[in-house]
């Protein structure tokens, strides 16, 4: 049985460069909707570069922390990728 943890680090691997998701929605496409705090716990714990924790953002497009350097960070990395939202 995959844990949770492993699935919400899967779905977020799989945002391609330019694109967001939020917490809520990883928590759901990893199989507990109501888990987006969770998500958020389990991204502020990963030091995984190849996951690419800054592509996930609030629901209500507001950017959220970032363990890697910050919000302005994590705005900057959205940038280079070519996210406008």
């Amino acid at each position: 049985m995959i844990r949770f943890r492993d699935k919400a680090l899967m779905v977020v691997g799989g945002i391609p460069k330019g694109e967001t998701l939020s917490y809520a929605e990883v928590a759901r496409r990893a199989g507990s909707p109501r888990a987006f705090r969770a998500v958020g716990n389990i991204l502020k714990r990963n030091y995984n570069p190849k996951i690419p924790c800054h592509r996930v953002i609030r629901m209500n497009g507001g950017m959220g922390d970032y363990n890697r350097g910050g919000v302005r960070r994590k705005q900057e990395l959205l940038r280079e990728e070519g996210f406008t939202g």
